[in-house]
């Protein structure tokens, strides 16, 4: 047995990965409105939680996860593994006391925040370096355990004076990871990876506690999930593993987690096994600008809603967490661009597109860049009729009634029953503007109109934002 070893070239091969695993690390780790008060925030962290034994056997949660999966290593490949939770510390708020003393408070009220008592999450690894040899026969064991402690740190207003203090206390922690490789029968050389979690802490509570979850919570590990790198070979998917292996992949058992491809896609040595189901080569939007903690996130709506978040509110929340406070910060000081870029993004387009704007799917580099750069912006959008000289919607034509069509004329709206929206049958027999004559991939014209009498005609030209019809959803007013 071995004591856990710190690998430097193992943490850059989990670099590609890390930023999704802090995103499933920290999920609903403080929801909006990012306050303590809030009632969404008084029951937290619901994934991936590892409690002592003492408590899993009789509740919705358990004391260990195992994942498995199939790998194809090549001879003596190294292995590294990553195990990464958050460890419970409880915060409580201290007044300072003229006699030099400190008082113990629901709350602390300073000019730019409010101090409450709160459950911090603190992040804690095990890493792993290994062989894939190590892992055979009677597999590899890796027990840790973290010592209980105490810190104070002091809070001071504008003036330096001391207020009061936060005093912050963990609890023991106590767990073991257990790494087993079993060759699978067969045609060819698979290896079926176990990956047990658990925590064998032998807690129990005293004289006085109450065993329920608030108990645990401080000698569990939370948000426990692992990351998983092979140093030559390539790992299977799990979610669509070829056909010949279909078999052993739906013969493997992954309990309280689930295993999928990690980085780049196209790279199959690193695994992300995590207690929220993902896809495989899960990447965090380029468009996001930064941690929100939210369950399904919407960037845009989170951001605008915290930035209208009311003074005190902002102060409570800045109180609760370094975090929340982050987050605030974000809100505020979001410049337009960046909101813009969150506004409409179509994320799915990228699988069409690639990094660069290029249509076809042979041009989509096989590997990523490396964890930390940023993949290239196009300049243009993947399509944009004014960027081909062949087309310029405010030159082109269209012939209706045999009349020539273009930006400035005017076309007299009839609609037909295709019309998915009903409210355009209401515009039939008025008569409309042509702004512009646009073409799309597929070769079909729309018109885009603008209804003469609307009032706010001149705000939807400033605006971009018109009506479409195609051509024989429109009439000629002369052959009326």
């Amino acid at each position: 047995m071995s004591a856990p070893v710190f690998s430097p070239e193992a943490d850059d091969r989990f670099a590609a990965a890390r930023a999704v695993a802090d995103a499933v690390l920290f999920e609903g780790y403080v929801l909006y409105p990012y306050r303590a008060s809030a009632a969404k925030n008084r029951l937290r962290w619901q994934f991936g939680v590892l409690v002592p034994p003492v408590w899993g056997a009789d509740a919705a949660e358990h004391s260990f996860q195992q994942t498995e999966c199939l790998m194809e290593p090549k001879a003596d490949a190294a292995f590294s593994a990553e195990l990464r939770f958050l460890r419970a510390q409880r915060r409580t708020v201290q007044q300072a006391l003229a006699d030099g003393t400190f008082e113990t408070v629901p709350e602390l009220h300073l000019p730019d925040r409010v101090l409450v008592p709160w459950d911090e999450g603190v992040e804690e690894r095990v890493e792993v370096s290994t062989t894939v040899a190590a892992m055979t026969g009677g597999g590899h064991r890796v027990p840790f355990s973290r010592p209980a402690g105490e810190e104070t740190e002091l809070v001071r207003d504008a003036q330096g004076a001391v207020v009061g203090r936060l005093v912050r206390h963990t609890r023991p922690i106590e767990g073991v990871l257990r790494l087993t490789a079993t060759e699978i029968e067969g045609s060819y050389r698979v290896l079926k990876l176990t990956a047990v979690v658990e925590n064998t802490s032998t807690w129990t509570p005293q004289d006085g506690v109450t065993l329920d979850r608030e108990a645990v919570l401080p000698h569990s590990l939370v948000a426990a999930h692992l990351l998983l790198h092979l140093g030559s070979g390539a790992f299977l998917s799990m979610t669509d593993p070829p056909e010949w292996a279909k078999g052993a992949v739906a013969a493997c058992r992954n309990l309280h987690t689930w295993p999928v491809l990690a980085g780049a896609r196209g790279y199959a040595a690193l695994v992300l096994s995590s207690p929220i189901i993902l896809e495989d080569h899960p990447a965090i939007a380029p468009e996001s600008p930064g941690a929100l903690y939210d369950a399904t996130e919407i960037d845009e709506i989170l951001a605008l809603r915290t930035a209208v978040l009311t003074d005190e509110e902002k102060r409570e929340a800045r109180g609760t967490d370094a975090k929340a406070a982050a987050v605030i910060d974000l809100a505020d000081s979001m410049p337009p661009e960046v909101l813009e870029r969150l506004h409409g993004a179509v994320r799915t387009l990228r699988d069409i597109t690639g990094p660069s704007g290029a249509t076809s799917s042979s041009t989509v580099p096989e590997v990523w860049p490396d964890a930390g750069q940023t993949a290239p912006r196009p300049e243009k959008p993947w399509w944009d009729p004014a960027s081909d000289a062949g087309f310029d919607p405010a030159t082109d034509e269209v012939v209706i009634d045999g009349h020539t069509v273009s930006a400035g004329s005017r076309v007299l709206l009839r609609p037909g029953l295709r019309r998915s929206d009903a409210q355009d049958l209401f515009l039939h027999g008025r008569t409309a503007q042509v702004e512009a004559v646009l073409h799309d991939v597929d070769g079909t014209v729309h018109l885009a109109v603008t209804v003469e009498g609307d009032p706010g005609a001149d705000i939807r030209r400033e605006q971009g934002r018109f009506l479409y019809f195609q051509p024989d959803e429109v009439a000629h007013p002369e052959e009326t």
